[in-house]
């Protein structure tokens, strides 16, 4: 194809490769489930008993924390993970050399 004829479908300067698409000014997910998790709720600590206001995100970490006090393992791994980074893994590359050797092979010339 030449340089002519693929010009012919390029954009026109200012012209939208999808004019039907996503109307500007529209949020995205992130920032609407940002907005929701910052809601506030006035509700019980499920720790302390006490009434206050929390906010979603809040109310699920502390969620999260009660379950792990009763003994949910996924919940406390959650949780260590959140706080303090997931374990780093690395792989020993200097391991014994267990490449096979293969002998008795002769080669002719």
């Amino acid at each position: 194809m030449a340089t002519e004829d693929i010009k012919e479908f390029e954009f026109k300067k200012g012209e939208s490769g999808n004019p039907d698409g996503r109307p500007k000014g529209t949020l995205n997910r992130s920032t609407i489930a940002k907005a929701w998790l910052t809601a506030n709720e006035s509700t019980k600590n499920p720790i302390t008993g006490a009434k206050e206001t929390l906010s979603q995100e809040d109310i699920m970490t502390l969620a999260l924390i009660n379950k792990a006090r009763k003994g949910d393992v996924s919940a406390y791994k959650a949780l260590m993970d959140s706080c303090y980074g997931m374990p780093k893994q690395t792989i020993d590359s200097n391991v014994n050399d267990v490449t096979p050797k293969i002998t008795g092979i002769t080669f002719e010339k």
